[in-house]
């Protein structure tokens, strides 16, 4: 089973893929793949988000994806699988850590505070040039220099009521929405496996 394209000018030493079956670590993917033989599909942040790619897997074989608009490829999906020779092409997504800033303290700050602070906190933002994704009371900033040198453009404003963290990439994507993971991985989150609303972001 497999999405490829059967077209009779399609070229026999490439697989085309025009969709995901699934992703390995949700049944019933993960049961199936189970000693299975697993070719796996590396992307980076810019080609994750492409909905149009050519690229080979580590064991040499030749993929073209050609997926619908607003669907990319997230870690763990499923591209292609041969029941009868258990065999599947798999893609492995590498995402970029993500600073967390948490506004979570000026809600005890009197109101004209926490808008002053959240003023100052995204004209500092801007003025590094950063973009950012605002999600409740988180701000989620994409790497764009050394973590240590994001830090200390945070401590060095001392915002009070605010705290910042860096979280990996794939534990934010579930929470944001194609568009926003794209503003945050410039290219690289995943076909929409949004949560549920209401689900706690980290």
């Amino acid at each position: 089973m497999a999405a490829t394209d059967t077209s009779p000018n399609a070229d026999p030493a490439l697989i085309r893929l025009t969709g995901v079956l699934g992703n390995a670590a949700a049944e019933p993917w993960r049961r199936r793949l189970a000693g299975a033989r697993i070719d796996t599909l590396r992307l980076d942040q810019a080609e994750a988000q492409k909905s149009r790619l050519r690229k080979a897997t580590e064991a040499g074989t030749d993929v073209a994806i050609a997926l619908d608009r607003g669907v990319q490829v997230r870690d763990g999906d499923v591209l292609a699988w041969n029941g009868a020779a258990r065999a599947a092409v798999v893609a492995r997504v590498e995402l970029s850590d993500v600073l967390v800033i948490d506004l979570t303290g000026l809600a005890v700050e009197p109101a004209e505070a926490a808008m002053a602070t959240c003023v100052e906190l995204g004209h500092a933002l801007g003025n590094q040039h950063w973009p950012a994704v605002i999600k409740g009371t988180r701000v989620y900033v994409p790497l764009t220099v050394a973590k240590a040198v994001m830090a200390a453009v945070l401590k060095t404003h001392g915002f009070e009521g605010v705290s910042y963290g860096f979280a990996p990439g794939a534990e934010v994507i579930p929470y944001l929405a194609p568009h926003e993971a794209r503003r945050l991985f410039g290219a690289g989150e995943g076909h929409q496996h949004i949560s549920a609303p209401g689900a706690a972001a980290p």
